[in-house]
């Protein structure tokens, strides 16, 4: 898949960041090799993105499955990092993870303090996103999917679900990490996921308030004499 991405902003300096801006937010983009994490960052960010990638050698060739990624010709060796501002006051952060197995330790610490994920999947193989899947639900974080476009095969939505074992509350989305207005509907739907997790447990905790309250209020039985 070419990463060369589309309706790219013309200016090649990187955009000043507000001086209101005092909230930051981190979402972080996962998934297997090759699946085109680099190219979601570099499509949506509005600065030029800060890339770690390097040219694949052959010293790679036996600890690198190249398989349905043979014409890959570079790779993240830490992540890679965009920002998109959402007002005056808010800051989208964005994290695209490494995604060779050499580098999955550097996961954890891409996760921390994470609102959110991308699992961004090749339904060519699929088996490469489990991992992911796997360390995120570890975490406890919460992710969407997001089957980027290789011009492979297609699946029904209930096949991929079944074939990564994911629940029905997971968002499933189709997308094309190259351009920019369906990588935006990509992360637009893991903020609409999150504010609805937290709106559900805001119910549930408004649920169980008069049984806390209650029980506060309840007087204490005295001693046995």
């Amino acid at each position: 898949m070419d990463s060369a991405t589309s309706d790219r902003p013309a200016a090649s300096g990187r955009a000043a960041l507000s001086d209101t801006a005092d909230n930051g937010l981190k979402i972080v983009v996962v998934g297997g090799f090759g699946v085109g994490k680099t190219t979601m960052v570099r499509s949506v960010s509005e600065i030029r993105p800060l890339n770690t990638e390097e040219t694949m050698t052959r010293a790679g060739e036996a600890v690198d499955h190249l398989d349905g990624v043979q014409s890959k010709t570079s790779t993240t060796v830490a992540f890679d990092f965009g920002r998109i501002t959402l007002d005056a006051r808010s800051v989208l952060y964005l994290f695209g993870a490494p995604g060779q197995e050499r580098f999955w330790f550097l996961w954890d610490r891409l996760f921390s303090g994470t609102l959110g994920a991308v699992v961004l999947v090749d339904t060519r193989r699929l088996a490469d996103s489990w991992y992911a899947i796997d360390r995120l639900e570890h975490h406890g974080t919460p992710f969407i999917v997001a089957c980027n476009d290789f011009g492979g095969p297609l699946h029904s939505e209930q096949q991929i679900r079944e074939a990564l074992d994911l629940s029905d509350d997971v968002p499933l989305v189709e997308c094309d990490a190259r351009d920019r207005s369906s990588s935006k509907y990509v992360l637009i739907t893991l903020v609409e996921h999150l504010a609805e997790l937290s709106a559900a447990r805001m119910r549930a905790a408004g649920a169980n308030a008069p049984e806390a309250a209650l029980a506060a209020a309840a007087p204490t039985p005295e001693p046995a004499p």
